[in-house]
């Protein structure tokens, strides 16, 4: 009886600490209309693991006519799980929401996303607001 109490608690146990290696890390990024008013060239840099997710959010306005565009470059090691936008919690018009993406780790290596905060129909010249991601998946 003795034996078995023994060998469940160590299956137990190692049972845990496989878990705890595969454990899945959400990294989340947020940057405000008032953050990119004081640096309007934002950049971060991180390690992920395989798997891991990171979520963007960025200050938008679709009302001004800017919108979010990025451009991945390096190793395909992201890739995007889904985009969305969600409107502002304040009832004045013309109010920021957030632009949102979700990225996904699928591969060893490093990749930069490039966004862009521009109007379209002026060939993206007008880039008001720029925010640099790069990521190394071990």
């Amino acid at each position: 009886m003795k034996m078995k109490l023994i060998a469940t608690v160590t299956l137990l146990l190692v049972s845990l600490s496989l878990l705890s290696c595969t454990t899945i890390s959400n990294y989340e990024i947020d940057i405000s209309c008032q953050q990119f008013g004081e640096n309007p060239n934002n950049i971060s840099a991180f390690q992920m693991k395989l798997g891991d997710k990171v979520t963007v959010r960025l200050c938008s306005n679709p009302t001004t006519g800017f919108q979010w565009s990025y451009e991945m470059s390096g190793d395909t090691v992201l890739k995007e799980e889904g985009h969305d936008f969600e409107e502002p919690d304040s009832s004045v018009v013309g109010a920021s929401g957030t632009d949102v993406w979700t990225f996904e780790g699928t591969a060893k290596g490093t990749t930069e996303v490039l966004m862009e905060y521009s109007r379209p129909w002026e060939d993206g010249t007008k880039k008001e607001w720029t925010y640099k991601l790069t990521v190394t998946i071990q």
